[in-house]
């Protein structure tokens, strides 16, 4: 008796048990093959036609073998159309975002629930430029990818600093490493913290004299080497030298204007074009 196939065995293992398929394997298991003038037959026979077991696992190892059907491809396809909505989506939040952030207006209001007829202004105009743009409503709140609307107030609090790095980048970048003043101030807010403010005035590129914000502060007091400390800080956050310090605005408090230790003055030992004038007086100038 033949020894059977190793290729046999494996056509064996993948075919289910059939009377029609033990009779033919046999040939390959059992009895062997010994009238060869009939092998072709006997070959044709085990095959079967179209549709038989054996076409049917030949055509599944195609599929399997042909790599655009494969599992992964579709994977893929599936994940970049998730990516797309998700961009869709995250778009449109910044966009609402920018417009609240240029007005000024809240983003969250007194109740968000399904219910309310007035939400907030943030759910309110993402409804609504959804109802303009169909296909920004398919991805937004409720149709969201896999419902994630990207609504939370600590997605709202990461696009709006966001805008906000982008803001400065651009004032910055106005800038263009020029000379510049320096606008400060500091008070307590409501829980008795010492927060300081740092405005930049500068000529922008159109030669225009303009004042930008760049940040607030908060500093554990307000002594002139905290302050000061805090505004090279931001300068070294921003790219800012204090050598291109041409003025200083302050009120008139004493540790801003004092000429021994005052702010100004520890400031002009190291920019010495860096003169006070006081704040009432630029706003005249304005």
């Amino acid at each position: 008796m033949a020894k059977p196939h190793l290729g046999a065995i494996v056509f064996t293992f993948l075919h289910p048990s059939t009377t029609f398929y033990r009779f033919t394997s046999e040939l390959y298991t059992k009895t062997g093959l010994r009238s060869w003038n009939r092998a072709l037959a006997r070959f044709r026979k085990h095959v079967g036609d179209v549709n038989s077991i054996h076409d049917k696992c030949f055509n599944k190892m195609l599929d399997l073998s042909n790599h655009h059907q494969s599992i992964q491809v579709v994977i893929d396809k599936h994940s970049q159309k998730l990516k797309n909505e998700y961009r869709m989506c995250l778009e449109a939040l910044i966009d609402v975002s920018r417009l609240l952030l240029q007005y000024g207006l809240p983003f969250r209001g007194h109740d968000e629930s399904e219910s309310s007829i007035n939400q907030s202004c943030f759910l309110e105009f993402l409804r609504w430029h959804g109802d303009k743009r169909s296909y920004v409503e398919k991805v937004i709140l409720e149709n969201a990818p896999q419902n994630d609307t990207l609504t939370c107030p600590m997605i709202q609090k990461d696009i709006a600093n966001a805008c906000a790095k982008e803001t400065l980048k651009a004032i910055i970048g106005d800038l263009n490493g020029d000379y510049f003043g320096i606008l400060v101030d500091e008070s307590k807010d409501i829980s008795h913290k010492e927060q300081m403010t740092l405005v930049l005035r500068f000529v922008n590129k159109n030669g225009e004299v303009v004042e930008r914000f760049i940040g607030l502060v908060h500093v554990s007091d307000t002594s002139t080497c905290s302050l000061k400390i805090s505004i090279y800080s931001l300068f070294s956050i921003h790219s800012l030298s204090p050598s291109t310090i041409c003025g200083q605005g302050y009120d008139g408090a004493s540790n801003m204007k004092g000429e021994i230790n005052g702010l100004k003055t520890l400031i002009m030992k190291d920019s010495p074009s860096a003169y006070y004038i006081h704040c009432f007086a630029l706003v005249n100038c304005n």
